[in-house]
């Protein structure tokens, strides 16, 4: 079979490999698309917190196919099923585990980096890990299942967003053009905010779904604000840029009594002065992941037709030439990558 396999910082191979074999209690996927997700292509430049993945690897981790066998032991799936997988796999027995809080695990694993991953014809996954796709939502739609599922939980349960509040989403990313995506479709008033990098692809794309964007380099956010929230704030900053930036634009631009949710991971530690948080009463909330809850919602915000996949989806890259996905992505000129390795 096909895999991209990483083997050292920017350096990729695409090789034949064996198809992976599968224990009593395993299930083995067809894949037939899989993405690129932010942290993919940061772990392709090998820093930034990457270096601990072993190397050789194959990649991958967001992903939908069609189960193609399973193991002796195996009754929630069958041979012919349409999937997505949650690519991480939880102990069980932590304390957060059996408190209901398994997406921040203590001993949690990762599809692609702890072990192989979807950048291949097939994969192995453990089937309580499996969601059965809808039938009419196209695979290629569905291998954003699980950045959806993330932007579903920053939304629906770390935020307290409602319909007819104004929401300032910073970062067009895939996870916040999802985030801003769900909080459109929740009725929420709601603003995209970028860089002059961002203007060749994702606030172009941002527009195309309906939702106001802005670039900060030629606009100030201060002006938007006002013009948004007529002068009052955001009711709900979410933070999805990864840098220290975010969390203190969100810090000026959130409402007396409002909201930040970060879901960015931020390399270097912010600057925030926490006495004008407790002053105007500012809930900082912070979103990390998903569980199953959240999958079956993205699943079915998928079905619906409330998330605009076809616009999202950038399929037109080959995973015969995965450094090109990689390197457009981080020079922002694509949103969502997606791999087609076989055909529905």
């Amino acid at each position: 079979m096909r895999a991209i396999v990483q083997t050292g910082p920017e350096s990729v191979d695409v090789s034949e490999r064996e198809p992976p074999a599968i224990g009593p209690e395993e299930a083995r996927v067809a894949v037939h698309a899989t993405g690129v997700c932010g942290s993919d292509a940061h772990a392709y430049r090998y820093h930034g917190g990457y270096e601990w993945v072993q190397l050789p690897r194959v990649m991958g981790h967001e992903y939908a196919g069609v189960v193609e066998s399973v193991g002796e032991s195996v009754t929630e799936v069958e041979p012919g099923d349409r999937v997505v997988e949650d690519p991480t796999r939880r102990c069980g027995q932590c304390f957060q585990c059996r408190n209901g809080q398994e997406n921040v695990c203590a001993a949690f694993s990762v599809k692609g980096m702890h072990r192989d991953g979807s950048y291949a014809d097939r994969t192995v996954a453990h089937p309580e890990n499996l969601h059965v796709v809808p039938d009419g939502v196209p695979l290629e739609h569905a291998a954003i299942t699980e950045p959806l599922s993330v932007a579903a939980r920053a939304v629906y349960e770390q935020s307290v967003l409602t319909p007819g509040d104004t929401a300032l989403v910073e970062g067009p990313g895939p996870i916040g053009v999802l985030v801003a995506t769900v909080a459109d479709a929740l009725g929420a008033d709601v603003t995209v905010s970028g860089l002059g990098a961002d203007t060749a692809y994702r606030l172009p794309l941002v527009e195309r779904l309906g939702i106001d964007a802005v670039n900060l380099d030629e606009t100030d956010l201060g002006t938007v604000t006002a013009e948004a929230t007529d002068g009052v704030g955001f009711d709900v900053v979410f933070d999805t840029t990864g840098h220290r930036s975010g969390i203190e634009t969100a810090v000026e631009r959130v409402r007396k009594g409002g909201q930040i949710v970060v879901v960015g991971l931020p390399g270097e530690a912010s600057e925030v002065a926490l006495s004008d948080l407790v002053r105007s009463e500012v809930q900082v909330e912070t979103s990390y992941g998903s569980v199953w809850r959240d999958f079956e919602r993205a699943l079915s915000l998928l079905d619906a037709g409330t998330v605009a996949a076809a616009e999202i989806v950038d399929t037109s890259f080959s995973p015969a030439d995965p450094e090109t996905a990689f390197e457009t992505f981080l020079d922002s000129e694509t949103c969502k990558p997606v791999f087609t390795f076989a055909a529905e």
